[in-house]
């Protein structure tokens, strides 16, 4: 009887044993079709994003085998208790005499219960979403990743229709879906999810394969499926961002190819596409290949370069100029596997930087040939402009003076008007003011400057300083003096020369009255006398005739003249004021020496110059000296020299002496044109003006001229011609 009831059970438990056995294989071949499915699932939906990341990711791969190994561990563990439990049912299937304990049974139950519970936690713990849905769409399995998506709890999904969850896909896409997949017995692809009770929105990317039947029939799907709606949700906004951005970004291969870019590149360079711009190879858009060459090899140096200016050719042929910043992508092993960057379209940048450049060009060559000194000042009357022209017209560098206050820079003269001035134009009272002050050279000579001021505004249209031109007008001022002087000269000619005629005639009446009394006699004394007067009468005349001949209006063309002649004339023409100054002269003439060609006036004036400047010489440093002159020849010229014994002149000043305006003399005793006059007289008739010191002291100054090459004329022979030496005292 027990035995029967032995045999009985035995024959009960058969049926959960089979159904146990079965349980094993679908496990098994879940199992294993599972890790097939995700290790598929990972490589083809990441293998492309991870070759396009600008990072080597290259411990991803064995992050993948690590975990594949643990699950292989844990499957192998799990086997092992099946293994175990068909150990047990053996035991009971060859323990025929002997009925099955009831302990057996209690062990054998809690060892299939505690491998269903494992293997629910494993499906559980994946994060990756694992179902299985019959053919009609009735979920059948699923893990927990999977309910998190719908939003559900594992009871209220499982043996329920996806259709009373989704609101898209709708049925008739779902079946074509169905349809594909029992054609091809596979299906993979992103599924956009809508949910019918919340209406959000859910990207899957899905892995299907069929779970068989006995007779090889697909009776359900198996779905391995990852949920990327966060990924892409960022894929979304970083492709609004790629191809919203007014830079250009493109990815190319070494050699050219354009792999991807945005919308800005053929914007750019003029093509209507992206697709009519990834037909270029980009080497042919650099104007100059040579650039795209260096470019490159700065690649492989450096990896990365920033902001290098490259000239690319559009397509209707204009010249578009770049900021090129891009680097080099290496694969596994360390290749060049693209290059990828960003362009920035600097063409209008530097057309106005050109034009910037050009009109500032224009500006400095404008206030550098401006013949007028051009300045600005800030608030404070400090420097902030200060056109080069100042090193010619003052001495000074412009560096010297920007940052400088103007009454801080040798203009102390007229301080108080400029600040008055300055304040109105500040103030918005004026708005021109014209100014005359003296400045200082940077040689300690002083400037006459005429200033014309305005004021000047900032980009808000606030007033921020002033500009002014600045002239120099010292040698305008020294002409109007010398303008003045001239023409006092003129009237004093004029009246010279009328002073000269009246005196004429009372000179020659005397004359002839001393004459007729010649005749007569008369005593000893008278006679003296009467010799005396007609002496003195003809020297009146002869300075008579000297006045009428230097204030005489210079005749047109030139004339052989006699230099102990014009000498002898200056001479008495000076002779009072050279008596007055305790001047002698010593005057040894050259009787043997040839004419020269030129005017008597203007010679004269020349050697009148050079008497006076000796006389004004000597009177500086002593209250009586001598003035040598001679007159000589020297081969094919004649030459007068003129020496004095007064200071002689210091030899930093020996350059200058011959220009304009410059003078060694006191304010007041002299233009500073005496010399450069005769310089320019002497020019004409082809003559010279030398300085040298004179030994002991003193000065030298040698005229020279050329000889005429008419017959010399001796002195001795003419009838009125001077002694050969003449002495003053």
């Amino acid at each position: 009887m027990t035995e029967d009831k032995a045999t009985t059970r035995r024959r009960d438990l058969m049926p959960e044993l089979l159904r146990l056995e079965r349980e094993e294989r679908r496990l098994w071949r879940v199992a294993l079709q599972f890790l097939a499915l995700l290790a598929v699932a990972f490589a083809a939906s990441n293998w492309e994003r991870l070759r396009n990341l600008p990072v080597r990711l290259e411990a991803i791969p064995v992050g993948a085998a690590v975990l594949a190994v643990l699950f292989a561990i844990y499957v192998e563990a799990k086997r092992r208790q099946i293994a175990e439990l068909r150990g047990v049912m053996r035991g009971m299937q060859q323990s025929s005499a002997a009925a099955p304990q009831e302990e057996q049974f209690t062990r054998l139950l809690e060892a299939i219960s505690n491998s269903q519970r494992n293997y629910r936690q494993m499906i559980d713990s994946l994060e990756d979403i694992v179902m299985s849905v019959a053919l009609d769409g009735t979920v059948q399995t699923l893990n927990r990743a999977a309910a998190q998506v719908f939003g559900k709890s594992f009871h209220d999904i499982y043996e329920h229709n996806l259709g009373e969850f989704l609101v898209e896909p709708g049925a008739a896409e779902m079946q074509r879906h169905l349809e594909r997949f029992l054609a091809r017995r596979h299906w993979s692809g992103v599924l956009k999810l809508r949910l019918r009770d919340s209406g959000a929105v859910r990207f899957v990317d899905v892995v299907a394969h069929p779970i068989l039947s006995a007779d090889d029939r697909v009776a359900a799907v198996s779905v391995l499926a990852r949920d990327i709606t966060e990924q892409r949700e960022r894929e979304a906004l970083y492709t609004d961002l790629f191809e919203t951005l007014q830079e250009a970004v493109y990815f190319t291969t070494p050699d050219g190819r354009i792999l991807d870019c945005n919308n800005a590149l053929p914007r750019m360079l003029g093509y209507a596409s992206k697709e009519e711009l990834q037909a270029i190879n980009v080497n042919d858009l650099y104007v100059e290949r040579a650039t795209r060459l260096a470019e490159m090899s700065e690649l492989q140096d450096k990896l990365a370069i920033r902001n290098l200016e490259i000239v690319l050719r559009a397509k209707d042929g204009r010249l578009v100029t770049c900021l090129d910043s891009s680097r080099i992508i290496f694969d596994s092993q360390g290749k060049p596997l693209r290059y990828q960057g960003t362009l920035i379209d600097i063409t209008e940048r530097r057309d106005l930087q050109r034009r910037l450049q050009e009109q500032e060009e224009f500006r400095r060559r404008l206030v550098d040939s401006f013949p007028d000194l051009i300045v600005a000042l800030d608030r404070q009357g400090r420097f902030s402009f200060v056109s080069p022209r100042v090193r010619e017209v003052l001495g000074y560098n412009a560096e010297y003076l920007v940052g400088r206050r103007f009454d801080a820079s040798n203009a102390p003269a007229h301080g108080a008007e400029f600040k008055q001035l300055f304040d109105s134009l500040m103030s918005g009272k004026e708005t021109y003011v014209s100014l005359e002050f003296a400045w200082q050279h940077a040689d300690g000579s002083w400037k006459t400057m005429r200033a014309t001021a305005s004021p000047i505004c900032d980009a808000r249209g606030d007033l921020s300083g002033v500009v002014a031109s600045l002239r120099d007008v010292t040698t305008l001022k020294q002409l109007e003096q010398q303008l003045i002087q001239s023409e006092r000269l003129a009237g004093m000619g004029q009246m010279i020369d009328g002073f000269a005629h009246e005196l004429n005639n009372p000179l020659t009446a005397i004359l002839g009255a001393l004459e007729l009394l010649k005749d007569a006699q008369h005593g000893e004394v008278v006679e003296k006398r009467l010799e005396l007067v007609r002496q003195q009468a003809r020297r009146a005349a002869e300075v008579v005739q000297n006045l009428l001949f230097f204030s005489r209006p210079p005749q047109p063309g030139k004339a052989p003249l006699n230099l102990n002649d014009l000498i002898q004339r200056t001479l008495a023409l000076h002779e009072h004021s050279l008596r007055v100054s305790a001047v002698a002269v010593d005057f040894v003439a050259d009787p043997t020496s040839p004419q020269v060609i030129g005017d008597a006036n203007q010679l004269m004036q020349v050697f009148l110059n050079l008497v006076i400047n000796a006389e004004q010489a000597i009177r500086e440093v002593r209250p009586r000296g001598t003035l040598s002159v001679r007159v000589g020849e020297n081969r094919d010229r004649v030459w007068v020299s003129f020496q004095d014994d007064g200071p002689g002149i210091p030899s930093e000043m020996v350059p200058k002496i011959f220009d304009p305006f410059f003078t060694t003399k006191r304010p007041g005793r002299g233009t500073g044109l005496g010399l450069s006059v005769s310089v320019a007289i002497l020019k004409k008739y082809g003559g010279q003006i030398e300085y040298q010191p004179a030994p002991g002291g003193g000065s030298i100054f040698v005229v020279s001229l050329p000889a005429s090459k008419m017959e010399k004329v001796h002195a001795a022979a003419a009838v009125d011609a001077p002694p050969a030496s003449t002495r003053i005292q």
